[in-house]
C-alpha cells in the first residue's frame, strides 16, 4: 500500500504547515491498529494526543488545589547583623582606597627624576665620618638616649594603667 500522502503530511506538520483537517486525518490514521513499521514512531505522537484529550481530572483534584492554597506556611524573618547592614559601606570604603592608592602611585610614577626627594642613589653616596671611631661613639649616643626614652615612657605608662586600675568604676 501506497502511504506517500501520510508521509506529506508528516513533514508538513512538522513544518507546521497543516491544518486541523490535516492533523485530524494524521490523528485518524494513527489510531488503527495496523500502522505501517516505517511509521510506527509516530503513532505514540498521534495517539498519545487522543489520550490526554481522553483524560478526566478525578473528583477530589478540586479539594487537592484548594487544601494546598488554603495552607499556611509560616514565614521566617531574616535577622540581619550590623557586620551585615554595614557591607555595602564597607564596600565602598574599599572602593576608595583602592582608587586612592592607585592615583598615588600613578602620580608618584609620572614625578620628574628630580622631583623625588628620597633618591636613594648609593652610587653618589659619600661618608660625612672621616674617623669610624667617631661614628660608631655618636651612633651609639644616639641610640643609648633612645633607649632611656623607650624605657621612661614605658614607665609612665605602667604608672598611668594602675591609676587607672584603682580608680572605682563609677568614675
Amino acid at each position: 500500500m501506497d502511504y506517500k500522502y501520510i508521509e506529506q503530511l508528516v513533514e508538513r506538520y512538522w513544518q507546521c504547515d497543516t491544518s486541523l483537517e490535516e492533523e485530524a486525518i494524521l490523528k485518524a490514521f494513527f489510531s488503527q491498529a495496523n500502522v505501517p513499521e516505517h511509521l510506527m514512531p509516530y503513532k505514540s505522537l498521534f495517539a498519545g494526543e487522543k489520550m490526554l484529550q481522553e483524560a478526566k481530572l478525578d473528583e477530589s483534584f478540586d479539594a487537592q488545589v484548594l487544601e494546598r492554597i488554603q495552607e499556611d506556611e509560616t514565614v521566617k524573618a531574616k535577622r540581619v547583623s550590623i557586620t551585615r547592614r554595614l557591607m555595602p559601606f564597607y564596600k565602598a570604603a574599599a572602593s576608595i582606597a583602592i582608587i586612592l592608592t592607585l592615583g598615588n602611585a600613578a602620580q608618584s610614577s609620572f614625578r620628574p627624576a628630580e622631583a623625588v626627594e628620597n633618591d636613594y642613589n648609593y652610587e653618589n653616596y659619600k661618608d660625612s665620618y672621616d674617623d669610624p671611631e667617631m661614628a660608631y661613639d655618636q651612633i651609639s649616643d644616639a641610640l643609648q638616649m633612645v633607649s632611656q626614652s623607650l624605657s621612661e615612657a614605658s614607665k609612665q605608662d605602667s604608672l598611668l594603667r594602675e591609676q587607672v586600675g584603682n580608680q572605682p568604676k563609677g568614675q
